[in-house]
C-alpha cells in the first residue's frame, strides 16, 4: 500500500510513523508513506494556501486551487482520496478494514477555519474520528493510518490477535490477565488457569458480551 499525506505542517509527522508496527511495515515494504507540504503547490512568493471567506466571518479558508493541484500531482486511477473534517463520516474499525484493502490512499489534512466547499468535490470520502474539533486533520490522519496499516496482511505477526480485539466482531474484547496469578488479593479467574481451552473460549465469549452490554450497549 502507498499512502500520501497532504498537510500544512509536515513536521507534525516526524516520529509517529517511525516506531513499532508502522516502522516494521515500512521496512518490509508493506506500506510506503510520504508526507507532502501543501505549500509546494502554491505559486506566489509567500506560498499562500488560504484566504478570507467570502461573506465575512472569522478565520481563514483553505483555497481550492491549491488542493486541486496537489491531488492532480498525486492521484492515480487506484487512488482513494480522503478529506479529514469534523463533518465527515465517523471512522470505525469496519472502515479501517475496508481501507486496508486499498492500493493507494491520499489523505488531505484540513486546517484553519475550514476549506473552500468546492474541495469536497475533489475527494472520494470525508472522514472524522469523533464529534469534537481539533486544530487540524494531522492527528486524525495519524490515527487512521495507524489503524489501517496494522490491518494489512503480514504487518501484525499473529493475525489471531486482530480477529479477537475490540470492535472486530462488534464486541469489546474480553478481560485478559498475565502473571502473577494473584496480586494484592486479586486473583486471575480460575477458568483461565484450568487448561481447558473449550471452556476458556466460552468464558471469553461470555465476558466479551457482558463487557459490551455494560460499556457499549450501542454496539449490540
Amino acid at each position: 500500500m502507498k499512502i500520501d499525506i497532504i498537510t500544512l505542517f509536515p513536521e507534525m509527522f516526524l516520529g509517529p510513523f517511525d516506531f513499532s508496527l508502522i516502522q516494521r511495515a515500512k521496512k518490509t515494504g508493506k506500506v510506503k508513506i510520504k508526507i507532502h507540504n501543501l505549500r509546494k503547490w502554491a505559486e506566489d512568493k509567500h506560498k499562500t494556501v488560504d484566504d478570507k471567506p467570502f461573506g465575512g466571518g472569522p478565520g481563514m479558508i483553505m483555497k481550492v486551487e491549491i488542493i486541486d493541484k496537489a491531488l492532480k500531482h498525486l492521484e492515480k486511477k487506484s487512488s482513494l482520496v480522503i478529506l479529514l473534517t469534523p463533518q465527515g463520516k465517523q471512522f470505525n474499525q469496519k472502515l479501517a478494514k475496508k481501507l486496508s484493502k486499498e492500493k493507494h490512499l491520499v489523505l488531505v489534512c484540513g486546517h484553519y477555519e475550514g476549506f473552500d466547499e468546492r474541495i469536497r468535490k475533489l475527494v472520494d470520502i470525508e472522514l472524522s474520528i469523533g464529534d469534537f474539533v481539533l486544530t487540524g486533520g494531522e492527528i486524525p490522519t495519524m490515527a487512521i493510518v495507524d489503524s489501517v496499516v496494522r490491518l494489512i496482511p503480514g504487518v501484525v505477526g499473529n493475525n489471531k490477535s486482530i480477529k479477537d480485539e475490540s470492535f472486530s466482531k462488534k464486541l469489546l474484547e474480553y478481560p485478559q490477565y498475565t502473571r502473577p496469578a494473584k496480586y494484592k488479593g486479586k486473583k486471575v479467574p480460575d477458568i483461565l488457569l484450568s487448561g481447558d481451552h473449550k471452556k476458556i473460549k466460552e468464558w471469553q465469549e461470555k465476558q466479551a458480551q457482558k463487557r459490551t452490554k455494560e460499556r457499549r450497549p450501542d454496539l449490540i
